[in-house]
């Protein structure tokens, strides 16, 4: 662990635990430097650390403060957990939304272009057509190149993780993934599990493959109910559980090792395959890179999703999933859906990653997410109205919202996007339209002046929607 990074674990241990209290200065940088044995500069990064994560605010020739936690949003989902089918009319106009070109969208949960390194992998498509032009124009293999397949299969060795290459299946995206692990895995009539609330194109892929599903809550503060996962395995076969267990989307939330094991157990008990997606795991802000579920799973019982989606670049649509013993069956699947991805985009891939350091652009990424992200909560602190309560993510690029006094996150959208605004309302993220008192802001562009004055400007909007 680098130097900084121990000392801003010390202090976020002492924030947690009361020992530093909201409001109170943290020790000065040369109290830092000379306590922990480290040059000034070290103690600067580890401060700059915690006020990236949002615990603590930096005071013009006075030093560092901790910051109040943000009260967490309450949960509002219903309490009876049945089988039932995807019943939520706005999933269908939700494509409207996704079309507008002229909103400033913050109901994307996706890093701007501009955190994204568009020049040097413009220069490999390039190099890549120059030097391989006949196979990049070619069809690739339905389960993906070999090269890329064997670089992913790397990354996950860097998690201790083992991952074979020839188990890699590359798709359209982490949406594809899914989708192919759905088709292989159930049929129309099955029970499968989703988090409550969850990413909206998981319950879409749910709906499309005419799937029920039961609803699983996070606990208040964050966590899934794994006692509450227990008892609903228990009264219904469920096929698959399709989780998002790093850095959730839309709340941030980060399920703990102990916890990832006893999930896996209480599925393996069931018979229950999980579905893991793990598209936002390598967007910690902290820096710390979680494990996937894969990492803890011993009996073949995860499949694994991702993209490169959220870190180089949405519109190469490059995804995998590590097929476990379900490898050969997704492959048909792909090759009778698509026949295979683009030749092109792959091939350049490859060439980055061959050429670049990826990890140092992650650094950067990381850090410039949670700098926006904490820009972004001080500003709603500021001019939302009061009692609206924000999650506190630990990594991804989404923030969670509820409006005080049952507030209209519906007719919020509706006002923000007559004003060139798109947000995401609650009511996306559940399988019946709960959470209508709700919503979901991207956190993935750089913070500036416009981006300040459309949050204020919502937070006015805000005030209205929650007007008597």
């Amino acid at each position: 662990m680098l130097l900084y990074s121990a000392i801003a674990a010390t202090l976020r241990d002492q924030i947690a635990q009361g020992v530093l209290r909201a409001g109170e200065r943290l020790p000065s940088i040369r109290q830092l430097a000379s306590g922990h044995g480290v040059s000034p500069a070290t103690a600067v990064q580890a401060c700059l650390q915690l006020e990236r994560e949002g615990l603590v605010q930096a005071r013009p020739r006075s030093g560092y403060y901790v910051l109040a936690s943000p009260e967490p949003p309450r949960s509002t989902a219903p309490r009876r957990r049945v089988p039932r089918p995807v019943d939520n009319p706005a999933l269908a106009r939700l494509h409207e939304l996704l079309a507008r070109t002229d909103l400033l969208a913050l109901h994307n949960a996706s890093p701007a272009t501009e955190l994204l390194p568009a020049k040097a992998l413009a220069t490999s498509m390039a190099r890549t057509l120059r030097r391989s032009q006949q196979q990049a124009l070619d069809y690739a293999p339905p389960q993906g190149h070999a090269p890329l397949r064997r670089l992913i299969a790397q990354r996950y060795a860097r998690l201790a993780t083992d991952v074979s290459p020839d188990e890699v299946v590359i798709t359209a995206g982490s949406m594809e993934a899914i989708s192919l692990a759905l088709r292989v895995l159930t049929q129309p009539g099955d029970v499968v599990i989703v988090e409550t609330p969850t990413y909206h194109g998981i319950l879409q892929a749910v709906a499309a493959h005419g799937l029920k599903v039961l609803e699983l809550p996070h606990r208040q503060g964050g966590g899934l109910d794994l006692a509450r996962l227990d008892v609903l395995l228990e009264q219904t076969p469920v096929r698959a559980a399709v989780l998002v267990p790093n850095f959730h989307n839309p709340l941030g939330t980060v399920l703990a090792d102990a916890d990832k094991q006893a999930l896996l157990d209480s599925c393996s008990r069931h018979g229950t395959v999980v579905i893991e997606d793990d598209i936002y795991g390598d967007l910690g802000w902290s820096g710390e890179r979680p494990p996937p579920l894969r990492h803890f799973d011993t009996r073949g019982q995860v499949l694994t999703c991702s993209s490169f989606s959220k870190t180089l670049a949405p519109g190469l649509r490059l995804g995998w999933i590590l097929g476990t013993g379900w490898t050969d069956a997704l492959v048909r699947a792909k090759y009778h859906s698509t026949v295979g991805n683009p030749t092109l985009p792959q091939l350049a891939l490859v060439d980055y990653l061959e050429q670049h350091d990826l990890d140092r652009h992650l650094r950067r990424l990381r850090q410039q997410l949670a700098d926006n992200a904490c820009r972004m909560q001080h500003a709603i602190a500021r001019y939302w109205p009061e009692g609206t309560r924000c999650s506190s993510p630990k990594g991804g690029l989404s923030l969670w919202l509820q409006l005080p006094d049952d507030g209209d996150a519906d007719a919020l959208a509706a006002a923000a996007m007559g004003e060139g605004i798109g947000i995401s309302p609650g009511a996306l993220f559940s399988s019946r339209g709960d959470y209508r008192d709700h919503v979901r802001l991207g956190c993935g562009m750089a913070w500036d002046a416009r981006l300040e004055k459309a949050v204020q400007r919502l937070g006015e909007l805000a005030a209205e929607a929650v007007q008597p």
